[in-house]
């Protein structure tokens, strides 16, 4: 049975003593033992140093986002949130162009993930396929009125595994978008067939993924892509089973 990296520097550790050991990798045993052990069985094994200039890569991706502005990576989620005033600086508006479809008004991105979506869109139709757009920031008001609504729809239980209360959406940060149409649909569409296989190599990840409701908090939503950029996306695939959410727990606790 193969050992992850975890129990891989555990090991190291035991048998090299903690003087001799690299104060990174120590560093990396104490973030990585804090985790879920759901998330440190998603790990797989590996060289820790090898894991470590990955890292370096991913943090040293963050000077290409505005730094007057939240990370790419900030952890938001039920537990994790933002202000009720937090908008993100220079949202950009989507207006009807070429690259892709907007199906609403008033929809908009931070500057990076605005252009982003354009490279991902101009290489999606390059296959001959267009995106549609439906959704993208929301505001901590708007987050509460879908949220309220779906409560009155579905009851509070069902509206917790599928819509984000008030400052816990991934929307508010001006990173995430939902492509059309929403709901286990696009799954079966070849736009969805697109983004899933190409999405990561543009830097979009897919936050809630199928089979992990326990650790995100929220169903599959196989529309839901969050901006962390390329560098983050190989990360996630590479080193945490291409879970988002172990990742950016990972980075938020690597950065305490």
């Amino acid at each position: 049975m193969k050992k992850n990296i975890f129990a891989i520097i555990l090991m190291g550790l035991m048998a090299a003593g903690f003087a001799r050991t690299s104060p990174e990798v120590e560093k990396l045993g104490r973030v990585l033992s804090s985790m879920s052990q759901r998330a440190k069985d998603a790990i797989p094994n590996g060289n820790p140093e090898e894991f470590l200039a990955d890292l370096h890569m991913v943090l040293e991706s963050e000077k290409q986002f505005s730094s007057a502005d939240l990370s790419p990576f900030y952890l938001i989620d039920k537990k994790h949130t933002v202000s009720a005033d937090y908008v993100p600086k220079g949202l950009i508006s989507l207006v009807k162009n070429n690259d892709y479809y907007i199906n609403k008004n008033n929809l908009s991105l931070r500057p990076e993930a605005f252009e982003a979506l354009k490279t991902l869109a101009q290489a999606a139709k390059k296959d001959g396929i267009m995106l549609t757009v439906s959704s993208t920031y929301r505001s901590y008001d708007y987050q509460k009125n879908l949220f309220d609504y779906w409560v009155k729809v579905d009851g509070l239980e069902e509206a917790e595994r599928e819509s984000a209360r008030p400052g816990t959406s991934q929307h508010q940060l001006g990173l995430a978008l939902d492509f059309a149409p929403v709901d286990d649909a696009f799954d079966k569409t070849a736009a969805g067939a697109w983004v899933y296989k190409n999405a990561a190599k543009y830097g979009w990840s897919l936050s809630f993924p199928k089979g992990y409701e326990d650790v995100t908090g929220y169903r599959w939503e196989c529309w839901h892509f969050r901006y962390v950029g390329v560098e983050a996306c190989n990360f996630q695939k590479k080193w945490f089973s291409d879970v988002q959410q172990f990742m950016l727990e990972f980075i938020e606790e690597w950065k305490k």
